[in-house]
């Protein structure tokens, strides 16, 4: 349940939409995605086995490629957090519109996504027990609603209104579903934080890879299912338009009074992710500065221990990524930004990955099982990479090229690479 609910979150609210764009051959994708997933996942199941070292991503490629590319992994991974932050603000913004639709224009979604960012980040300096009580009242009020709704529209799913949107796009099927794997896998990211809690688990051995792999089976089928229902009870473009997907089949299978309720209760639970997130990503800033990666002052707290000035500018720069991601819908704005997050993302699991493969001794049946499964890893990580939107990759890589001037102020030292035993 841990693992699954750090992946289910504001992809489940909007991902209907973005993927209405492509239309139901995108169960394809889903099934690409999650075998994807899950050798992702057997890697961060092996290496939290292995190396449960501090710091996840970040301590695994410094160890095993140096000072640069563990600066380099630590600053993508946080913008990714950010980023990705603004992408469920932006999930609380579509729904807010299905209540208020004069808010139905580019500019006042932006504007409504950077209050949300600023109330969260305000809960935040108020302190870390008062967004855990947020985050953990709003888990069942917006997710038992949506689970409702997918399991009940099966009972009106229209077989033909879901093969006339099956490809949408009019792409061949080799173009169109490589082309949706990124928007697909921002379903998935999250799922590196499994080998964190390595250390608090009975036999990790044994429990971790089973918990790891578990976890993506069951986030894979709640995406997949509800996203797939709603193709079969609203035709593509519609659905496409629309800015709270689940509150449109709520409407129509249930009335308006509960397609109200289901517009709620998601607002409650994707504030709940984006009050958890800002925690993280403020958190991840911390931690970095305290291993001089980045600028002291994302380190200070005041006197109840919370970092105020490195919340305040993880909020400008939210609020700056709304505005500079404007666009005429917000499937397309969301899109924008989960692309750019899901790079960064797919970059360090391959680095991840390339460090299982460098740290497994040669030899033994589980260390070519566990390199087979590293290098299938760094295989469908690029693969990611490269399928995205080219325009969206060339910013990706403006963005990671700007670590090269920045790396120079990153004090932390090399460490040695360790040699697992066989028995390891």
């Amino acid at each position: 349940m841990l693992v699954t609910g750090n992946m289910v979150g504001s992809g489940l609210f909007l991902l209907p939409t973005t993927l209405a764009g492509l239309g139901g051959i995108s169960v394809l994708t889903w099934l690409l995605a999650a075998i994807g997933a899950l050798v992702i996942a057997a890697v961060f199941a092996r290496l939290g086995v292995l190396a449960p070292w501090a710091g996840g991503p970040y301590a695994f490629a410094r160890v095993t490629m140096g000072r640069y590319f563990g600066f380099q992994t630590n600053y993508i991974y946080w913008i990714s957090c950010w980023i990705g932050n603004v992408a469920v603000a932006l999930a609380v913004t579509g729904y807010l519109q299905e209540l208020l639709p004069s808010l139905k224009t580019p500019l006042s979604t932006a504007v409504m996504t950077s209050l949300v960012i600023w109330l969260l980040v305000l809960v935040n300096i108020v302190g870390p027990r008062l967004v855990g009580r947020v985050e953990a009242a709003t888990i069942l009020i917006g997710l038992a609603p949506i689970a409702v709704i997918t399991a009940v529209g099966w009972f009106y799913f229209d077989p033909k209104i879901f093969m006339e949107s099956w490809n949408v796009s009019g792409r061949p099927a080799v173009e169109a579903v490589p082309a949706s794997l990124v928007l697909v896998f921002w379903a998935f990211t999250g799922l590196e934080s499994a080998a964190v809690a390595a250390a608090v688990v009975d036999n990790p051995k044994r429990n971790l890879p089973i918990a790891v792999l578990a976890g993506v089976i069951i986030a894979a089928l709640v995406y997949a299912l509800s996203c797939t229902v709603l193709m079969g009870i609203i035709p593509a473009r519609e659905l496409a338009a629309s800015t709270a997907p689940f509150a449109l089949a709520s409407n129509r299978l249930l009335g308006p009074g509960v397609a109200t309720l289901i517009a709620f209760t998601t607002i409650a639970k994707a504030s709940g992710t984006e009050g958890g997130w800002t925690l993280v990503t403020a958190a991840t800033a911390k931690a970095a500065a305290e291993d001089d990666a980045f600028p002291r002052f994302f380190a200070r707290t005041d006197r109840r221990g919370i970092p105020v000035q490195s919340l305040l500018f993880h909020g400008v720069l939210m609020t700056a990524a709304a505005f500079a991601t404007i666009s005429p819908t917000i499937g397309e704005q969301f899109d924008k930004l989960i692309d750019v997050s899901v790079v960064f993302s797919m970059i360090c699991y391959a680095y991840s990955a390339y460090a299982l493969y460098r740290l497994r001794p040669e030899g033994s049946h589980r260390a070519r099982f566990d390199r087979i499964i590293a290098v299938l890893a760094i295989g469908f990580s690029v693969w990611v990479i490269v399928a995205s939107d080219p325009m969206l990759l060339l910013i990706s890589a403006i963005i990671l090229a700007t670590s090269i001037p920045l790396f120079p102020f990153y004090k932390g030292v090399a460490a040695p690479v360790p040699v697992l035993s066989e028995a390891e």
